[in-house]
């Protein structure tokens, strides 16, 4: 089967995406036209389908995603020499619900086995975790966590100390600096896991960060509103809240928000105030049984079939590239298509990476109210980064640049089609719960962590993340699925990446096919039958967003 060199994405677009490298004076035939290459091209990389003057509007995926800064001949490439960042305005349109509807008949049938809850949602794991309500009690979370994890039997196989121990001894023998960088270093084999003695519960997770004081009143009561999140998460079995006791983030104010969204909260809660406590001692002692009695407790839930509707899957992306617009995220979007189509929920956050598809977005949003706070959270958020002196403009990352996202709205433009085709059900500002099935748009920041964070606060149970180049991160309670949006990729990390979406570029696979293998895989990890790559290797990155700061 042949690979094609290159691709339109939209009939109304006037460039062309490069799928793989092209020499200076290829000629490209394309319709009814022929021209050649003024300049080579890189894969993932983007060159003109037609002559454009300076200031000419420069269009993909159907949008304008920037215009031209001088003359781009037939041919040309596009890059941040020749265009720079422009989108659409956007106003309150009329609605556009109609959409077309996935077969689901592959999945009718299908179920999970997941943690059924008080609540009537489903996890689809079983954890403990640790918080602390402010950054001054870290300290004892870490006790906590050297003093349990081993014991219980949760502690992550992988170490390197054997490759120390080579390396202390080459040093001692006087070995130089050049015969240690160039010393053949025997990998360590893995230890072997302790029994868990609790065989219900995934794990016990730390919640470590650096908030709860010196911050704004805004930003306490958002922190609440995450922890809250968490607290009452499908996954979670349970909690051990520490406190100080004079944070701005204060214990009433997580007990206010955990009602916000469980009235009837009913999972074992254990809060602890080390200033009402006293020492340290009295303080980990006390944390100990409590935790271990709720340990007990939780350990009685067992696996059960739950229906896919209960499945609510984040969407992120982290480390994009070219190709993430039109292999791994349009697999994804259908993916996010049939689970809507069955009456489960998809989360859309990362709002500067939607800049440019406001008008689209805004126009599925189910009614016209929340078509206008989409549009306000939007408007706001830029507003604010334009007062730190950025803007949603400045938010592709070098390595994006590099790999052919030249501008945001090229990036926002590949980055939507992660939501699917189905109308937005809701709009909620973080740290809100998702309350309602079908495609929510969460206002997040384009930074991953911050993002996957909080679209598990916000109740997402499986998070899909497309990557390509390559982003090693996790999170502590909700199983982080990598796919690829190249082969090279794949093959190149295959200790992050679960999927591999690249067979989409090689023309091996469609996205329908692509979409409908990412959602049995989804089953797979959420029934606990397999643990994707970041659960294997224990990433369990957890970074508040504070608002304001990140893009």
């Amino acid at each position: 089967m042949s690979v094609e060199k290159f691709l339109r994405i939209h009939p109304k677009d006037n460039v062309l995406v490069a799928l793989q490298d092209l020499e200076k004076d290829t000629v490209i035939d394309f319709e009814d036209q022929t021209f050649m290459l003024t300049a080579a091209v890189k894969a993932k990389h983007k060159f003109s389908l037609v002559n454009l003057n300076p200031d000419a509007p420069v269009y993909m995926y159907g949008v304008l995603v920037a215009k031209a800064t001088e003359y781009i001949p037939q041919g040309g490439p596009i890059s941040t020499k020749t265009v720079h960042h422009a989108s659409e305005p956007f106003q309150l349109g009329a609605r556009k619900l109609e959409w077309h509807k996935p077969d689901t008949s592959n999945f009718d049938s299908k179920t999970f086995m997941g943690y059924h809850r008080a609540d009537g949602s489903v996890g689809t794991g079983n954890y403990w975790i640790v918080v602390p309500m402010v950054f001054c009690e870290n300290r004892n979370v870490d006790v906590l966590k050297e003093a349990l994890v081993d014991k219980l039997g949760y502690k992550k196989t992988k170490s390197y100390d054997g490759e120390v121990d080579q390396l202390v001894d080459l040093y001692k023998t006087g070995k130089s600096v050049e015969e240690i960088l160039n010393a053949d270093i025997a990998a360590s084999a893995d230890k072997a896991n302790s029994k868990r003695l609790f065989k219900n519960i995934d794990g016990v997770k730390f919640l470590t960060h650096e908030m709860g004081c010196g911050c704004s009143r805004s930003d306490a009561q958002t922190l609440c509103g995450l922890i809250a999140g968490y607290v009452t998460h499908a996954n979670v079995a349970g909690a051990t809240i520490l406190s100080l006791g004079c944070q701005n983030a204060q214990v009433s104010i997580l007990q206010q928000e955990i009602a916000l969204r469980d009235a009837n909260f009913s999972k074992p809660l254990v809060i602890l105030e080390q200033q009402k406590v006293g020492t340290e001692a009295e303080m980990m002692q006390q944390a100990l049984k409590q935790t271990f009695a709720g340990l007990v407790q939780a350990n009685q839930n067992e696996r059960k079939p739950a229906p896919l509707s209960k499945l609510c899957i984040g969407l992120e992306c982290g480390g994009s590239d070219g190709f993430s617009g039109i292999s791994a995220n349009p697999a994804l979007g259908y993916a996010s298509d049939i689970l809507v189509a069955m009456g489960g929920s998809v989360i859309l956050s990362e709002f500067p990476e939607l800049c440019g598809v406001e008008q689209e977005l805004s126009d599925r949003c189910v009614d016209e109210e929340k078509a206008n706070y989409f549009m306000q959270l939007m408007t706001s958020y830029n507003a604010r980064a334009e007062e730190g002196g950025s803007g949603f403009y400045a938010n592709p990352s070098p390595g994006n640049i590099k790999d052919g996202l030249i501008t945001d709205a090229i990036k926002s433009a590949g980055a939507a089609k992660k939501g699917g085709t189905s109308p937005v059900t809701d709009v909620l500002d973080y740290p809100a719960k998702v309350t309602k099935p079908g495609l929510n748009l969460l206002c997040t920041p384009g930074s991953d962590v911050e993002s996957a964070t909080a679209e598990v606060g916000a109740g997402a149970n499986i998070v899909l993340f497309t990557t390509g180049l390559g982003t090693p991160t996790g999170n502590p309670i909700t199983p982080v699925i990598k796919l690829s949006t190249n082969t090279a990729l794949a093959l190149k990390m295959p200790d992050i990446i679960d999927i591999n979406c690249g067979t989409i570029i090689e023309g091996t696979e469609t996205i329908q096919q692509a979409g409908e293998r990412i959602l049995n895989y989804v089953i797979q990890v959420a029934s606990g039958e397999v643990e994707p790559k970041a659960v294997q290797l224990g990433q369990d990155d957890f970074i508040p967003w504070k608002r304001g700061v990140s893009l």
